[in-house]
């Protein structure tokens, strides 16, 4: 058992850094009862946000609220630091991090201590140096960014209907999305079914008079669903009047005009980039072992490789596939990432108690992908499924992997209740600006767009 009081630092509160944590609360819970090992999340934010479920929040079937779980709420033995680490020292057992108050108190980045460091930090969007992508692009990794584009999306509608320029009509309601991945085409599938739906509230606007387009710069979508289903969907989305746009590549959206690599220019609002992602640059400032892709080199076990007492899984960490032929590694996504999590949070009692650790092994199952309401894809355990039956299981399967009983109750409900009643079209982007009104009454200078978010 343990001798001393361990200190352990899970670094993240994404997928790994929560699964993790719960684990380590089960499996030490006599220890962290006696006071002998201490558990410190630190986390940019106060939630781990269940990214699947984003193309369901931005196309309203979901509560924002109900995509997130309360970190101090499931990991109530933990210790939480609402901030980011900055750096790491491993050989002196340290981390610099800054925090909400680290501005306040004018003291600068403050230090944390560990005996054993988990890295889970994840991944940030991998944006290329394309002209104007930084100005008007908004990505979609996270709730807020989820939630912002279903609200620009709707303006973008009432800009159209109350305009009387085709021009700035046309531009409204063009919508690019680039990257043919999970985030994209889900993200373009759901929105332009919540867009379908609320053009029959607007008497001037036909879902037809709205250009979606879809840019890929491989020779098809959706890799993970296989060959088969990947034509498949983009059969589908062109039924739809999805332009799917294969071997092309965004070059340049100056002033607001996306032009392709094939020489076709659209003028749009709207250009959502989920063409990928990189490593977390807080690697690269903690001296371990890196590939050539800049995630830290693991064991089968989790461990850094040729580093004791650190640790790493997810995104962040190059994890051998024992399942697989020699030199392959499992894929960065929230299947391994979870099941990853409680190998970890298992090893790491099994070192602390002197104990054999185990090996993650785990077989890839396969892939589900929502294209809209009633629209799916999936290929799993080799079987292949569209239509309905593919997004029945893309639902029931994140459902059942959804943490906390308390949030797969709501979002079961919330589905329920989207079944029975109408979709909600309302656009809250003034949330985005909550101050605006205000600044405005007491005199001040009102914001160029005091409402939206466009």
């Amino acid at each position: 058992m343990v001798k001393e009081r361990a200190r352990i630092l899970i670094v993240g509160g994404g997928y790994v850094g929560m699964y993790t944590a719960l684990r380590l609360q089960r499996q030490l819970k006599p220890e962290l009862r006696r006071g002998e090992v201490e558990i410190t999340v630190v986390s940019p934010d106060p939630y781990m946000t269940y990214q699947p479920f984003l193309p369901e929040a931005a196309a309203g079937s979901i509560s924002p609220r109900h995509v997130v779980v309360p970190l101090r709420r499931v990991l109530g033995r933990c210790r939480i630091v609402i901030g980011e680490v900055r750096s790491v020292d491993h050989a002196k057992r340290t981390a610099t991090l800054t925090t909400l108050a680290t501005e306040e108190e004018g003291a600068g980045a403050e230090q944390i201590t560990y005996d054993e460091l988990v890295l889970a930090p994840g991944s940030v969007s991998r944006a290329l140096p394309i002209p104007g992508l930084a100005d008007h692009a908004i990505g979609f990794k996270t709730v807020e960014e989820a939630i912002g584009l279903r609200n620009h999306v709707i303006e973008q509608m009432d800009i159209a209907s109350s305009t009387r320029d085709p021009a700035i009509r046309d531009a409204a309601l063009t919508f690019v999305f680039v990257g043919g991945g999970y985030a994209g085409v889900e993200a373009l599938g759901e929105l332009e079914d919540m867009a379908r739906y609320t053009a029959r509230y607007y008497p001037n606007i036909r879902p037809e008079d709205m250009k979606w387009i879809l840019v890929e710069a491989s020779d098809r979508i959706l890799p993970e669903v296989g060959e088969e289903m990947g034509r498949y969907t983009v059969s589908q989305l062109r039924r739809r009047n999805v332009e799917v746009r294969l071997e092309t590549r965004l070059t340049n959206c100056v002033d607001r005009v996306a032009v392709l690599s094939d020489g076709t220019r659209f003028p749009t609002r709207t250009v959502v980039w989920t063409a990928g992602v990189k490593p977390h640059p807080l690697l690269a400032a903690t001296g371990l072992p890196l590939d050539e892709r800049g995630r830290l080199r693991c064991t089968a076990q989790l461990a850094v490789d040729g580093v004791t007492h650190a640790w790493a899984a997810g995104d962040a960490a190059a994890v051998p596939d024992v399942t697989a032929e020699p030199g392959r590694e499992t894929a960065p996504n929230a299947q391994h990432a979870v099941r990853q999590a409680k190998v970890l949070g298992d090893n790491l009692a099994h070192t602390l108690r002197g104990e054999p650790l185990e090996t993650y092994s785990h077989a890839y199952v396969g892939s589900v992908a929502s294209l809209g309401l009633h629209k799916g894809v999936a290929h799993v355990y080799g079987r292949k499924l569209r239509g309905y039956p593919a997004w029945f299981m893309h639902r029931v399967y994140h459902l059942s992997r959804v943490p906390t009983f308390n949030r797969k109750a709501r979002v079961l409900a919330e589905w329920t209740l989207a079944g029975l009643f109408k979709r909600e079209i309302v656009s809250l982007g003034s949330l985005e600006h909550p101050r605006a009104e205000f600044e405005l009454a007491a005199g001040g200078k009102p914001p160029t767009d005091p409402k939206g978010s466009s």
